[in-house]
């Protein structure tokens, strides 16, 4: 688990982007695209320092991430977030979606757990999609969900957190710890993975953390926006620019 993201992130947004100026995003001047001081933060955390990598930060890829979604929290208890899509050139951050409203875990951000509705905090990698409905148009890798997809959460399988295929009533897990994902609906007509938990895996740690469709309430800790947003985002996101999401 990428703990040691807390509290960097949150030294960084009290002592404000004016102290990081090189760090910076480069962001219109439109009220819609004021940065504050937490987005900022965010950005700064993931943002190599010369030739240096970010002190005391666990980055999901090899190199510099040059697309980078950040989910701000006003609170670690609150269930509500503004999420925006940011892309590195030149050295320079540039808002190109958002920011949108979000929802996060009705238990709000922190450490995740089993069983509970609480969205991890960190920098994770988004390297995968799927989707109920057709490919929206993302250059991710994308499956369509059928009715054999399911995303394990049995802490005892060793299949856990990760997709496993197999037909209901024959798969090698319990599968009301599981997740079979053609049954969430419209919240699911697509997703994309966030790489939390996931290499290695750490049973209990938490599983099947998404960026997901939103239903217009908090999560069981997932990030989810409104549908259009979701596109927007999916359809911008590059596997060459090592995508990530920063989550605080």
């Amino acid at each position: 688990m990428r703990r040691i993201a807390i509290p960097l992130v949150f030294v960084l947004a009290l002592l404000g982007g004016a102290a990081f100026p090189a760090l910076a995003p480069t962001v219109g001047t439109t009220d819609e695209q004021v940065v504050d001081e937490h987005e900022m933060a965010l950005i700064a955390a993931v943002t190599p320092s010369g030739q240096r990598k970010p002190r005391g930060i666990v980055l999901p890829h090899n190199g510099p991430i040059e697309q980078m979604v950040t989910v701000s929290v006003p609170d670690p208890s609150a269930p509500t977030a503004k999420l925006s899509a940011w892309s590195r050139a030149n050295g320079k951050w540039h808002r190109d979606i958002g920011p949108v409203s979000a929802f996060v875990g009705a238990e709000g951000i922190g450490e995740a757990k089993e069983g509970l509705s609480r969205t991890p905090i960190g920098v994770f990698g988004l390297t995968e999609a799927f989707g109920i409905a057709e490919n929206n148009g993302t250059r991710l890798p994308y499956f369509k969900v059928d009715e054999q997809d399911w995303w394990v959460s049995d802490v005892s399988s060793p299949e856990y957190n990760k997709r496993f295929r197999c037909p209901p009533g024959q798969c090698p897990f319990n599968e009301r710890a599981g997740e079979r994902l053609i049954t969430a609906g419209a919240v699911y007509n697509h997703a994309v993975v966030i790489d939390y938990n996931r290499n290695p895996v750490t049973p209990g740690a938490g599983s099947a953390f998404f960026l997901h469709v939103s239903n217009g309430r908090p999560t069981a800790g997932c990030v989810s926006v409104a549908e259009n947003d979701l596109d927007a985002v999916m359809r911008w996101l590059d596997p060459a620019k090592k995508p990530a999401i920063n989550i605080g």
